[in-house]
């Protein structure tokens, strides 16, 4: 790469892409681990998904093994012209126990919204980031797709930005981008649905943080 300093990795862009819409997403029950399946509006979201990113030079693909994951990378896979997908068992989506299945009003009738056996974002973090650091080392100065869920994808977020973004409210889209950046073994968040990070975003005070 030309202007390499000689000993150091270049930076990996990481890209990130919700999967698109399945039944479950339509009717507002929590999917997590449930192997649920992209509907049609799902599949439409891939290919819009990959015909935006076939703008841009890829050089490998990466998704959680979920189905509604998997397929919306092959689609994408198609637009970009990449043939294989990678399927990574640690981005699949957060567990979430005993609520999956379930609407959020029937979440909070349960046992009075105290969910049972949910993985936490910091258990979701300590696993889907040795494997995006995995793939950026294997893909040093290169960029790569990675096709995952929202508990995933909002935890890396709020990691990385000291739970700043995102804001409550502000949901993870289905067929969505966020853009990250592995610099010397480190994840750092350039864009959140096109919206740029940067660490004066941070309180006063707060030093900006990656992730290792």
């Amino acid at each position: 790469m030309t202007g390499a300093i000689p000993g150091r990795v270049p930076p990996t862009e990481l890209v990130l892409v919700r999967h698109g819409e399945t039944d479950w997403n339509r009717d507002g029950r929590i999917q997590g681990l449930s192997d649920i399946p992209l509907n049609d509006t799902g599949r439409q979201q891939a290919q819009q998904a990959g015909e935006r990113l076939a703008a841009e030079h890829w050089d490998a693909i990466a998704a959680s093994p979920l189905a509604r994951a998997a397929e919306t990378a092959r689609i994408i896979a198609g637009s970009i012209g990449l043939a294989q997908v990678e399927l990574v068992d640690a981005l699949v989506e957060r567990n979430y126990g005993e609520a999956e299945g379930l609407t959020g009003p029937e979440i909070d009738a349960l046992s009075g919204g105290v969910v049972r056996a949910r993985e936490t974002r910091e258990e979701v973090v300590d696993r889907a980031l040795p494997a995006l650091l995995a793939l950026a080392e294997r893909h040093p100065g290169q960029s790569v797709l990675v096709v995952s869920h929202g508990g995933v994808i909002g935890s890396l977020v709020r990691s990385v930005t000291r739970y700043v973004w995102p804001e409550r409210g502000i949901p993870i889209v289905n067929g969505s981008e966020h853009r990250f950046r592995v610099t010397a073994g480190l994840l750092e968040l350039v864009e959140f649905a096109g919206r740029p990070w940067s660490a004066d975003l941070l309180p006063v005070d707060e030093p900006l943080d990656t992730v290792n």
